[in-house]
């Protein structure tokens, strides 16, 4: 589940607190990253919890004016195609989904309020509507509603933004590729499918797992050659003046350059001058681009890039 960009990501805000803090224990930076990661791989739960909560509000709602003292006949016959949506049983009995949220201690019971404000957005909501009065129903239109209740409600809801950041400030940044995980997982539910089916992992391999670790480690073992090289390549740069942040994404990008052979280059240069776009100011990207670019070409001349393997792919097209 957790992806190549949000290791990055995770690394790039955990050694900004490792440079700017007192403590410089590499050790405890590590922990720190590996539990940032482990409250995304929450938030993915929590949020699919979220879901299940909204289904049992509108049971609440059907009960409720059922036993009003004097029912219509719309109150006693409800429209339940909501609460009979086929993939929310399955979130509901999924065993996964269930023992992660017990075993976490996650809850929305304290959020009634938030809840409520997010059902009655939905049940307004044109494409709820469209839903709930269609001629025909089936699996595809359930799984196509959960998809716009995530993207339409849950996302949009400034209530759930500031809840959740309340909660944990690991999660200011993640929802938007948490919901889109969620949608990924969707995608590879079927209509048959039982509630022993297990959700996405939280590393996609090892190999994933492994990447984070060394990403951090050898970016601050090796931070004084790192640093050294991008005072190189920025030389008509006022050093001092250049943001903390572009040196650090620097900093990474090369360290990739150098101690990580089966990553191509294209792969680097593509993933650190998109993360300068939300994370450093409007202009790093293209002085990011124009660093790493002629840091790069030097440190090939040098022959200190050696990929092997899959980092191997595009080098004919980067090094002309």
């Amino acid at each position: 589940m957790i992806s190549r960009r949000i290791i990055r990501i995770k690394v790039l805000q955990v050694l900004y607190a490792f440079y700017t803090s007192p403590d410089k224990s590499i050790s405890n930076s590590e922990k720190e990253l590996f539990f940032s990661f482990q409250k995304t791989y929450d938030l993915y739960h929590y949020l699919f919890d979220l879901v299940n909560e909204l289904s049992k509000q509108a049971e609440s709602v059907i009960e409720l004016r059922k036993n009003k003292h004097f029912p219509t006949e719309e109150d006693l016959n409800p429209n339940t195609r909501f609460v009979d949506n086929v993939l929310i049983r399955q979130l509901k009995e999924n065993e996964s989904l269930n023992s992660y949220i017990e075993r976490s201690k996650l809850s929305w019971a304290n959020e009634p309020e938030l809840i409520k404000k997010l059902y009655d957005k939905m049940i307004s909501a044109d494409f709820f509507q469209r839903y709930q009065t269609a001629p025909d129903n089936n699996y595809h239109s359930d799984k196509k509603l959960i998809e716009r209740i995530l993207i339409d409600i849950i996302l949009q809801s400034e209530d759930l933004h500031l809840l959740l950041e309340e909660q944990s400030i690991y999660w200011n940044d993640d929802i938007d590729f948490v919901v889109s995980m969620m949608i990924k997982t969707m995608k590879r539910f079927k209509e048959y499918t039982r509630e022993n089916h297990s959700l996405m992992p939280m590393f996609k391999d090892p190999e994933d797992k492994d990447f984070a670790k060394d990403l951090l480690r050898k970016t601050a073992i090796n931070h004084d050659e790192l640093k050294q090289i991008v005072e190189q390549h920025t030389f008509n740069w006022d050093v001092d003046r250049i943001a903390f942040m572009d040196k650090l994404i620097l900093e990474l990008a090369i360290s990739e350059f150098l101690f990580f052979p089966s990553i191509p280059t294209k792969v680097t240069l593509n993933e650190y001058i998109e993360l300068s776009k939300y994370y450093s100011t409007r202009k790093s990207s293209n002085f990011i681009n124009g660093i790493l670019d002629k840091a790069l070409k030097e440190l090939k001349k040098e022959n200190k890039v050696q990929k092997a393997g899959r980092g191997l792919i595009g080098e004919d097209n980067v090094s002309k």
